[in-house]
C-alpha cells in the first residue's frame, strides 16, 4: 500500500494530537484524528477522557462542511460499537468522509476489524498501517491488554554504577538525583497502576503517588502474600485507591468475601512457588481495565518478573556512584553457569537527567539452546 508524503505528515500530526491524552484517556486508548481535503488540514481532534467524545467527531466538528469528501487520518481503527459515546464509524459516514487512513487495527473484541469493514461496505476507501509502529508505541498498554489479557509491564529501577539499589544496611534514599525522581513522576502519571511488594513498603515506606499535576492518580497495588502490611503504611493513605493482593488463608479463600486493610481493598490470589501467582496478578489488573503497570520494587520481585518474562520495558536510572560490597543487587536471579544464558536487552533510548543516566531497555526474546 502506497502513501503520499502528505499522508505521512497528516498521520504524524494525528499522533502528536493523540499524545496529548497521554495522562488522561485511560482505560481508553490515546487517539488523534486529522481531516484533510486537497492536501490541506481542515479539522483536528483527539480523545481527552473516557466518556467524552472520541477524536473523530471532534475533528469532524472542527471541519464543519469541509468534512464532506475529506480524508480522515486516525491513529487507531474507528470504533463501530455503542459505548458511552456513539460509534465513530457512524459519525464518519454521516459527515460524508470519502477515505479513512488509520495506523493500527483495534484489537478490542467489539471492534477488531469491524470498523474498517463497516466503512468499506458503505463505499469508503479504507487504508491501514501508516506509521503503525508509532501508534503501537503510544498505545502499548491498551493493545497488550486487548491482545493478551494483561497490562504492559514497565519495571523501574534506580541503581549505582556497580548495579546496586541499596546499601548493605538497607538504606537507599536517595541513590538517584532529584531530576531522576522527577522523571519517574511522569511515568507514574501515565500508568494505570503502580505496583510494589510488601517488602519494599516495610523497608522504605514509600507513597508511590503522583505529585505532579495530573488528571488521575494511578491505582497503587501492593503484593502482600504474608499479610505483613500495617495500617500506618504511607502507601495506604490518600490520594488514590489502593489494592492489596494477598494469599488465601484457612478462613479466607481466594476471591471470597470483601476484606479491607484500613482504606485499602484486599483481594486474595493463589500462591505459586512460594509467591503470589504473577500471571494471576496481572490478569486481575487487566480485569480492572489497567493498561500500563509501573513496577517499583526490590530485587526479589524484579528478579521474579524478569525470570517469568513479565517485563516489557525496563527504566533503569544509573547514578554515578559506587555502593560497594554487600549492597543489594538490581535483581535476584538464579545463578548462571553459561554466559550465553544471560538475559539480554535492547537499548530503546537513553537520557541524561542531572548527574544520572536513564536507560530505557527492552528484553530480547530468549533464544532456544543450540541444537534444539
Amino acid at each position: 500500500m502506497s502513501f503520499t508524503p502528505f499522508d505521512e505528515a497528516a498521520m504524524r500530526r494525528a499522533l502528536e494530537l493523540a499524545e496529548r491524552g497521554l495522562y488522561s484517556t485511560r482505560p481508553n486508548p490515546r487517539v488523534g484524528a486529522v481531516l484533510a481535503r486537497d492536501d490541506e488540514i481542515v479539522g483536528e481532534g483527539w480523545h481527552e477522557r473516557a466518556g467524552e467524545p472520541h477524536a473523530e467527531p471532534i475533528a469532524i466538528r472542527a471541519a464543519g462542511e469541509r468534512a464532506r469528501g475529506a480524508t480522515a487520518y486516525v491513529t487507531l481503527e474507528p470504533c463501530c460499537h455503542h459505548g458511552r459515546t456513539p460509534p465513530c464509524v457512524d459519525v464518519l459516514l454521516a459527515a460524508g468522509v470519502r477515505r479513512v487512513v488509520y495506523s493500527v487495527d483495534d484489537p478490542n473484541p467489539r471492534v477488531n476489524g469491524g470498523g474498517a469493514m463497516r466503512l468499506r461496505e458503505a463505499g469508503v476507501t479504507v487504508e491501514s498501517g501508516l506509521l503503525a509502529a508509532d501508534s503501537e508505541a503510544l498505545n502499548a498498554g491498551f493493545l497488550m491488554r486487548m491482545r493478551h489479557g494483561r497490562p504492559f509491564i514497565r519495571l523501574k529501577s534506580g541503581a549505582s554504577l556497580d548495579g546496586r539499589i541499596a546499601l548493605a544496611n538497607g538504606k537507599s534514599q536517595w541513590i538517584t538525583s532529584e531530576e531522576a525522581r522527577a522523571d519517574v513522576q511522569h511515568w507514574r502519571a501515565q500508568s494505570g497502576a503502580v505496583l510494589t511488594s510488601a517488602a519494599t513498603v516495610l523497608a522504605d515506606d514509600p507513597r508511590l503517588d503522583v505529585r505532579i499535576s495530573a488528571p488521575h492518580q494511578p491505582l497503587r497495588v501492593v503484593l502482600d502474600r504474608r499479610r505483613v502490611l500495617r495500617k500506618s503504611a504511607r502507601i495506604l493513605a490518600p490520594p488514590g485507591e489502593v489494592l492489596v493482593l494477598a494469599a488465601p488463608t484457612a478462613t479466607r479463600k481466594s476471591g471470597a468475601g470483601e476484606e479491607r486493610l484500613g482504606p485499602a481493598r484486599v483481594e486474595r490470589l493463589r500462591v505459586k512457588r512460594s509467591h503470589l501467582d504473577l500471571a494471576a496478578v496481572f490478569a486481575r489488573l487487566a480485569e480492572l481495565d489497567v493498561n500500563d503497570v509501573l513496577v517499583e520494587a526490590g530485587p526479589r520481585l524484579s528478579g521474579a518478573l524478569l525470570a517469568a518474562g513479565l517485563v516489557d520495558e525496563w527504566l533503569l536510572y544509573i547514578a554515578p556512584k559506587l555502593l560497594g560490597e554487600g549492597a543489594k543487587p538490581l535483581a535476584s536471579l538464579a545463578r548462571l553457569t553459561k554466559l550465553e544464558a544471560a538475559p539480554e536487552f535492547s537499548l530503546l533510548d537513553s537520557k541524561t537527567l542531572g548527574p544520572d543516566l536513564r536507560l530505557r531497555l527492552r528484553p530480547k526474546p530468549r533464544q532456544p539452546p543450540k541444537g534444539k
